[in-house]
C-alpha cells in the first residue's frame, strides 16, 4: 500500500479499539510499521528470526524476560533481540508502533487466542 501524504498515529489508532491487535500503517522494503493498543498481559514468546522493535507512543508499557523487566515510556523505544523470550504487558492502555519484517506472527511460536491476523492494514 503506497501513502499519498504524512501517517497520523492517532488517526490510525482511532480507527480500531481491539487490544493486542496489531495494524500495519506502513511497509519499508520487507518491514513493516504497526500500530497497536496494549492493555492487560500478552503471552510468552520469541520470534526466533528477527529483532522486534517497540516505539510507545502513548502511555507505557513493560517488557518482561526472565531475569528482568524494562519499562518503556512515551517517546521511548527499545529493541527485543531476535530469540529472546519475553513479555508484554501494560497496566493501562498503551499505545505502541511495532517495527518488524512482514510476516512475523505476533506470538511467535506460542499462538493461543491472542494470535492476531497478519496483513491487516488500516
Amino acid at each position: 500500500m503506497t501513502t499519498s501524504g504524512p501517517i497520523n498515529f492517532a488517526e490510525k489508532l482511532s480507527k480500531f479499539s481491539e487490544q493486542w491487535s496489531p495494524r500495519v500503517i506502513a511497509a519499508m522494503n520487507d518491514y513493516q510499521f504497526k500500530v497497536v493498543k496494549l492493555k492487560g498481559e500478552f503471552v510468552w514468546h520469541d520470534h526466533k528470526d528477527t529483532d522486534e522493535v517497540f516505539v510507545v507512543l502513548d502511555g507505557e508499557m513493560e517488557i518482561g524476560f526472565r531475569d528482568r523487566t524494562v519499562t518503556i515510556r512515551a517517546g521511548e523505544m527499545f529493541v527485543v533481540p531476535k530469540g529472546v523470550e519475553h513479555i508484554t504487558r501494560a497496566a493501562r492502555e498503551c499505545h505502541a508502533l511495532v517495527i518488524e519484517p512482514s510476516g512475523v506472527v505476533n506470538t511467535g511460536d506460542a499462538g493461543g487466542a491472542l494470535t492476531a491476523q497478519n496483513e491487516v492494514w488500516v
